[in-house]
């Protein structure tokens, strides 16, 4: 069986993982997926990639959400709080990012291991953002939550993701397969580029959705997504 899931309302990549992002008409995802999606990541010495936190493979860095990432071509290009920019491709960057996060750190290509959090393509609702928004008591700008796909399902009510969950979710070219729930962490209150900070919106998401916003997915056939497609779920 088919069903709709939505319109694809907004596109967005990050090719330095925990740096502002950028908007597309249009991506493309195959099994690793979003493609040239957090490709990059800040590094320490000891290799732990620079995030809002710390664990295992993560290191919390202050100040990466205040730089923003683009692509020219293969090459990430980082805009700085001043406006300057600096390429990936130029030696010139490890420097700057360090005199900015003030502790030496590299610009770094993904290895074998990819730089995801939780898993390959981020989808949240419209719906979700607007029971969140509605807790919250203001608009909260789903930038927040980094999503790669944000899906406009109208006015159906609540979280309709949570239905979604073992489900392979149709858009566009591709064939995606919603995995789990996105477990949220205190990145999501910080402020970022073009976004201010929202100190309490982990508290809201804590106590309306136990801490998750949005789901994970991986990709069961590539293909491309593009802004406007719509949505069906199949069984």
């Amino acid at each position: 069986m088919v069903s709709g899931a939505g319109t694809v309302a907004l596109l967005r990549r990050y090719p330095v993982k925990s740096l502002s992002g950028e908007d597309l008409d249009e991506l493309y995802v195959d099994a690793r997926g979003v493609a040239a999606d957090r490709l990059w990541a800040v590094r320490d010495p000891d290799g732990k990639l620079g995030s809002g936190k710390s664990s295992r493979r993560f290191r919390k860095m202050d100040g990466l959400l205040e730089l923003a990432a683009t692509y020219d071509g293969e090459v990430p290009v980082i805009v700085l709080p001043d406006g300057n920019t600096v390429r990936g491709d130029d030696e010139s960057v490890h420097r700057a990012l360090s005199v900015h996060v003030g502790r030496d750190v590299r610009l770094a290509r993904e290895d074998d291991v990819p730089h995801f959090d939780d898993g390959p393509v981020h989808v949240v609702t419209t719906s979700a953002l607007a029971a969140v928004a509605a807790a919250h008591g203001s608009p909260v700008d789903v930038r927040h939550f980094r999503p790669n796909v944000v899906l406009d399902t109208g006015r159906t009510p609540g979280f309709p993701e949570d239905d979604w969950i073992g489900r392979r979710l149709l858009v566009g070219e591709a064939e995606l397969e919603v995995v789990a729930p996105m477990p949220r962490c205190v990145m999501v209150t910080m402020p970022q580029v073009g976004v201010a900070g929202e100190r309490h919106l982990l508290h809201t998401v804590t106590d309306l959705h136990d801490t998750d916003f949005g789901v994970v997915a991986e990709v069961r056939r590539p293909g491309r997504i593009a802004h406007g497609d719509t949505a069906h779920l199949g069984g």
